[in-house]
């Protein structure tokens, strides 16, 4: 373990285990506000020393002060997912043509298989420059956000096609998004650190967050303060950082490497992959025990370590998710509820959303992984579906809940449950009931993005 390491471990360890870390040259020139829900939104929000941002998104009908918010399930890519599991999907992909490509993702039994099938849902120009980022709100997908090198975040209402409003804190290209909550944005662009802010990764518990740039320094947020609490320095410019599902262990990439850290900074792992990666991700298993990591590279696949739970053995491929002509650029995952099938106990799935610069998104069942690592031979994985954007330069992705199937008990006071009121009515076309949905007043999605932005006007977007 390098020296410069060894010396600052404590820091990152102190902060995980609740003992607040004393870096007070660093939090004297940190004085941010987060915006916490029931609390009026920052202005012009300098959360993070410009480097990340957090902006609050919250609905209209939630009285101020509400308490804490309902716990939510984990799925089995680490994000608060709500229950019952969505029974469809949503794909939403960004190119440098400045494109914003949004699918509708859906599952069926046919002849006792599960059949996978996207549609579009729109495509229309989002950004005046190159979309660099989009992330989705968890427990329910129903905010968009994306960011482009036009130095703007912008806010859409998934549900609606309707765009909220832009938020222009930023002083250069947007390079990361992330929801850390439904009512939370959290964005990170090119005029933070002592240079560009590559990525960010909020921790499951949602209380701390790691950071990774150009000045070849791991910075640690505290997302309840919004206060840097340590770094140290890496020795070489991390690409993207990643935190483990259960948080116990985090990543950095850079080029071809990635190196695995415990939370108390001991490096455990350093992985040599073939190729050039572009993006890197840990996810549960749907089958066994553990976690695998995902690897998207130049080599035109996506490789499957699996993820010992013992930190003292290394990760291994074990299988590699293939279809792709060029490089392999993001990928994403999502666990979604399956319909019944005959004669099998199956009751969910983890999909997993694969773009590269082929045009092609691909989605992929990630139950066919084998649940034990297959001595040395790699499983091959076909995509289940696929969507062809004729040419266009993919650059992110990210997975959204579809509708959640509600027994019609459920309902209370009259009033819909979500998965009721995105459906079509019967015998209306699909731009009648968005038509129809938009001029209702009163629904208790009328949800509002609060903060700078939200003077702009309202731009609805174009369906496929």
């Amino acid at each position: 373990m390098p020296s410069s390491l060894a010396a600052r471990k404590g820091a990152l360890a102190s902060k995980l285990s609740s003992r607040p870390a004393k870096k007070a040259k660093l939090e004297a020139k940190l004085k941010p506000k987060v915006a916490r829900k029931g609390t009026p939104p920052p202005k012009a929000s300098k959360a993070f020393n410009g480097s990340e941002k957090v902006h609050n998104v919250t609905p209209k009908s939630e009285p101020k002060g509400k308490g804490k918010a309902k716990a939510v399930a984990e799925d089995t890519t680490g994000r608060a997912q709500a229950t019952p599991l969505p029974t469809s999907f949503k794909v939403i992909a960004g190119s440098y043509e400045k494109l914003l490509y949004g699918l509708e993702g859906t599952v069926s039994v046919e002849d006792s298989d599960l059949k996978f099938k996207l549609k579009p849902l729109f495509i229309f120009p989002a950004h005046i420059s190159c979309i660099k980022a989009v992330a989705a709100s968890p427990n329910g997908g129903k905010w968009l956000a994306t960011g482009s090198a036009d130095e703007i975040v912008k806010v859409w209402d998934l549900r609606r096609r309707k765009e909220i409003g832009g938020l222009m804190h930023h002083e250069g290209s947007i390079t990361h998004l992330e929801f850390p909550s439904r009512s939370h944005l959290l964005s990170a662009s090119e005029d933070g650190h002592k240079g560009s802010v590559n990525s960010v990764a909020i921790h499951p518990s949602g209380k701390v967050a790691l950071s990774v740039g150009k000045d070849r320094t791991l910075r640690m947020w505290d997302l309840m303060r919004g206060k840097g609490t340590a770094s140290t320095k890496l020795g070489k410019e991390g690409e993207l950082v990643r935190w483990s599902v259960d948080g116990s262990r985090f990543l950095v990439q850079t080029q071809s490497t990635i190196d695995i850290y415990s939370t108390d900074m001991d490096l455990l792992h350093t992985i040599i992959h073939p190729s050039r990666l572009h993006d890197v991700k840990f996810c549960k298993r749907v089958n066994g025990e553990g976690e695998v990591l995902f690897a998207a590279a130049e080599d035109k696949k996506l490789s499957v370590y699996d993820v010992p739970s013992d930190e003292d053995t290394p990760p291994t491929v074990i299988a590699e998710l293939i279809g792709h002509t060029n490089r392999v650029k993001a990928v994403d995952a999502l666990q979604i509820a399956l319909p019944s099938i005959p004669n099998s106990s199956r009751t969910s799935t983890t999909l997993v959303s694969t773009i590269s610069s082929d045009g092609k998104i691909r989605i992929y069942d990630l139950a066919s992984l084998p649940t034990v690592p297959t001595n040395g031979e790699k499983t091959q994985l076909t995509p289940v579906a696929e969507y062809d954007t004729k040419g266009s330069r993919l650059t992110c992705v990210t997975l959204a809940d579809g509708d959640i199937a509600i027994p019609q008990a459920a309902n209370v006071n009259g009033k819909r449950k979500r998965g009721e009121q995105d459906k079509d009515e019967e015998g209306e076309s699909e731009e009648e009931a968005w038509s129809a949905q938009e001029e209702s007043e009163g629904d208790e999605d009328e949800d509002e993005l609060e903060g700078e932005g939200e003077e702009e006007d309202e731009g609805e977007y174009e369906s496929a």
